[in-house]
């Protein structure tokens, strides 16, 4: 698809192998991604309602980009930035069901910087995949803690994972995240080190601990913030408040960076992966996350690296989260060479203050069938609406008239890149099924997220990340999953689920193809929903349950495709279980 260069200005940079350059000083990297923190969320950026000393100091004492962008929502961005791509190329095309992993066969920064003997390391949301091949574990990160779900239920202590086995969460998770990052940073310092913390704030669940609540609570917004509704401004409120808990965090990060003596020579990056999740102060922009416009696309991106990059430095070139694999390798001094092709270019010359010129770009933006063009200068809004924005952020006047050769010029990169990257993209080409059994992992999880309800089953919300079925009341109800086993074996299978007491003894059935698993619900546990108790506003999102583990029985599963199916044979009362994952671990070959 060579047509790409036409709108990206691409550079067709191969990645596959990796080589190192033989200098001993490589610097460590830390990147730092915000989950729905706006433009707007900084006071960097004029926001006086916040106070965010620490990431402007990033900004002050490293490169300041004016304007950089994302996707419109978060399992995009994360894909572009995790392969240098366009998120279509790679297969992401949703942020749940499936529709987040990005394809098995593409490269992803991790296997990059351990291919050159960088120790890797993620903690806090993935959201590009869970089981085997697209887990991080799997995707060149040795050591990964956190989810890999979209979005959360619980911030408190709540289940998480490490190094794909379940564990229990110590604290709020963005304190916990960040505690584990500093201590794998201190067990590391002597090695280059390439740490990804992707924080999954300030999405919903708007939860944040008091010592942060307490400054907002009460709190009158400024003048020249949006008009809310009382509803609504609860939300903004914990927002703020999960912003400057980051911004706590991020200097705990860099004061540790500090006393390990190692702040010198080490890069630290931090961006958002989408515009805000609500109707917030960002600096007259239109769009929120969602949207292709220009509110909704626009992140800041702040590099600092003392050894390297001039405090001050403003950068206003356009640039995208596809860049910041070609960038980051070229800092590290990492030759990429393989089959594939980046969207993303290097702006490592911009930033070291040696690039001569700069040509254009064109970036693409786009979420839902809706597809936006930016230059320098100008976006081609999905409508067909053309806006100088340097004139015009807030895209208010059209100007169509006044240049119809460049809106001739964008309309045609837009239909070429629909007919180009569009035609087989999307949930109904999606054919690809969930792996159990990976050669590569003994243990899978395999969430309700993933799940089919047929019957009475319910999903205990309409967003399916942190999710649970429920309402498993008839013989004829089921659950399935679209499945691949991996590697033929004997699996220990393991249930989290709830039941009263009253609803115990149903017997249940776990098929795959010609194998099946019979089991029985022998004890209860019947926990409330939880959650509420710390929200700041009210959410749209399920809330959770503390769910039992236990071991359902084993099963023989052969390799091959086929349908993962849940069933009842007998209920005794008025329903089965509530079920949130089951767990497949091979025990034998």
């Amino acid at each position: 698809m060579r047509w790409y260069a036409l709108f990206l200005f691409t550079i067709l940079t191969p990645y596959f192998t990796c080589t190192t350059s033989q200098a001993t000083d490589r610097p460590n990297i830390v990147v730092i991604l915000t989950d729905d923190q706006g433009w707007g969320d900084l006071s960097i950026h004029g926001n006086t309602a916040l106070s965010t000393p620490n990431i402007d100091r990033l900004a002050r004492e490293g490169a300041q980009f004016d304007r950089f962008f994302v996707s419109p929502v978060c399992s995009p961005t994360r894909a572009e930035f995790l392969t240098g791509r366009h998120h279509v190329r790679s297969g992401v095309y949703g942020t749940s069901a499936g529709g987040e992993r990005i394809n098995a066969d593409e490269t992803l920064i991790g296997e990059i910087f351990k291919g050159a003997g960088y120790k890797t390391a993620a903690f806090g949301k993935w959201h590009s995949g869970m089981q085997f091949p697209y887990h991080p574990n799997a995707r060149g990160f040795d050591e990964f803690y956190g989810f890999c779900s979209g979005h959360w239920g619980d911030y408190f202590s709540p289940m998480l994972e490490h190094n794909n086995q379940m564990v229990k969460g110590d604290g709020f998770v963005i304190d916990d995240f960040t505690e584990r990052a500093m201590d794998y940073i201190e067990k590391n310092k002597d090695e280059p080190f390439f740490v990804y913390l992707p924080y999954n704030t300030p999405h919903s669940p708007m939860q944040v601990p008091d010592r942060w609540w307490k400054k907002f609570k009460d709190m009158k917004l400024p003048a020249d913030h949006p008009k809310l509704q009382p509803k609504y401004l609860e939300h903004t409120r914990a927002a703020f408040a999960m912003c400057e808990n980051i911004d706590w965090n991020v200097g705990r990060l860099m004061a540790k960076l500090d006393e390990l003596k190692i702040a010198e020579n080490t890069i630290v990056l931090y961006f958002c992966d989408n515009g805000p999740n609500g109707n917030r102060y960002n600096g007259g922009m239109r769009g929120r996350k969602g949207s292709t416009d220009e509110g909704g696309v626009r992140s800041p991106l702040f590099v600092r690296w003392p050894a390297k990059i001039k405090a001050g430095t403003k950068i206003p070139q356009i640039s995208s989260a596809m860049d910041l694999l070609p960038t980051l390798t070229d800092l590290a001094g990492i030759k990429v060479s393989g089959t594939k092709s980046l969207d993303g270019i290097s702006v490592a010359p911009l930033l070291l203050g040696t690039a001569k010129e700069w040509k254009d770009r064109t970036l693409v933006h786009f979420w839902r069938n809706r597809v936006s063009i930016r230059t320098q200068q100008y976006r081609l809004d999905h409508k067909g609406k053309l806006y100088d924005i340097p004139k015009d952020p807030g895209q208010k006047k059209p100007i169509n008239k006044e240049n119809p050769r460049i809106v001739k010029k964008l309309q045609k990169v837009a239909d070429k890149f629909r007919k180009e990257m569009l035609t087989n993209f999307g949930a109904k080409f999606d054919k690809r099924p969930f792996v159990i059994g990976h050669p590569d992992s003994k243990l899978t999880q395999i969430p309700a997220r993933d799940g089919i309800a047929h019957g009475n089953i319910k999903r205990s919300n309409k967003f399916p990340n942190d999710s649970f079925f429920y309402n498993w009341t008839s013989l004829e109800d089921s659950i399935t999953w679209k499945a691949e086993v991996g590697k033929t074996g004997t699996y220990k299978v393991e249930l989290f689920y709830t039941c009263p007491k009253a609803d115990i003894g149903s017997t249940v059935e776990l098929s795959f193809n010609n194998s099946k698993l019979i089991g029985k619900i022998t004890e209860a546990h019947d926990p409330p929903l939880k959650g509420m108790e710390n929200d700041r506003f009210k959410r749209m999102e399920s809330y959770v349950k503390d769910f039992k583990r236990v071991t359902f029985g084993k099963i023989k599963l052969e390799k091959g495709e086929g349908i993962l199916k849940l069933r009842a044979l007998k209920i005794p009362d008025k329903q089965v279980m509530d079920i949130r994952l089951m767990l497949l671990t091979r025990i034998e070959n």
